[in-house]
């Protein structure tokens, strides 16, 4: 875990059904920004990550929460910008990929961080060792590289000897990201806290208070981010857990309700 990510967190308060925080989107649009993570927090999670599916009307429901917002909505993942746009196909949001390694900003202009043919050679040698984990899954996201067990937990002890040990060959650059059965060699000058940041100095963004939703330990910077701002943040988890942020909702499912409903809402929205 990377330095800015380090916490003292405590357990977040669980958000009621009709929560006022999301509701303020639609009571005060043009003073809030919405930045939401995809696995796990949007999209169920799933055994490998091609195996999610989409729920057929989120992305419309976005794309129109987005347009009361005024844009002001941003996905900020650890997806690589590609394989996140066929997600939600038509629509093509502002988004943060590869924990802000790469950003399409609300213009559309596009800029990542380049890595060399070392970090290449990198992720060819750790698919190499992986094939001696049964089960595990290296996905080479460009930028970056990270080795899922979730199909095969009993490799935990493998995957975490390994990963640190490739940390190493690739350089003082490079930090390691832990996740959800997942660890993740990623560029250190990246993270969700200056994606989130980035979008705040643009406008439609800009001089808006961010509410920050997500899952995961990738998350919390974000959600520090969020909170230092003076805006929410909302973590999506089924039980208690220590978190920095302020909010959690008990599933995908829920915040996708929410969305719907936020969608939907017929009041006039201010200029």
């Amino acid at each position: 875990m990377s330095r800015e990510e380090q916490s003292s967190p405590a357990t977040a308060e669980m958000l009621p059904s009709g929560d006022p925080i999301l509701a303020r989107l639609m009571l005060e649009p043009e003073r809030w920004a919405l930045f939401l993570d995809i696995d796990g927090t949007l999209i169920d999670l799933a055994e490998t990550p091609d195996g999610i599916i989409v729920p057929p009307d989120l992305p419309g429901n976005l794309h129109r929460l987005s347009m009361k917002l005024g844009g002001a909505l941003a996905l900020v993942t650890g997806r690589a910008l590609p394989y996140a746009d066929q997600l939600f196909t038509p629509y093509r949001f502002p988004i943060a990929g590869l924990h802000g390694s790469e950003r399409r900003d609300p213009s559309g202009a596009i800029s990542r961080i380049e890595v060399g043919a070392a970090f290449e050679d990198l992720k060819a040698a750790l698919v190499r060792e992986a094939s001696q984990w049964p089960g595990v899954l290296v996905e080479d996201k460009g930028a970056a590289v990270a080795a899922h067990y979730r199909r095969a937990p009993e490799q935990r002890e493998a995957v975490e000897a390994a990963m640190p040990r490739y940390l190493d060959m690739a350089g003082p650059d490079f930090t390691l990201q832990h996740g959800k059965m997942v660890m993740e060699i990623r560029p250190a000058r990246a993270s969700k806290s200056h994606a989130l940041q980035a979008f705040l100095d643009q406008p439609p963004f800009k001089g808006r208070k961010p509410i920050a939703i997500g899952d995961d330990l990738t998350d919390e910077a974000m959600f520090r981010a969020a909170n230092a701002l003076g805006g929410h943040s909302i973590r999506i988890a089924e039980t208690e857990t220590e978190t920095l942020a302020k909010f959690t909702l008990p599933s995908a499912a829920a915040l996708r309700a929410a969305i719907t409903a936020l969608a939907s809402d017929t009041r006039p929205v201010s200029a």
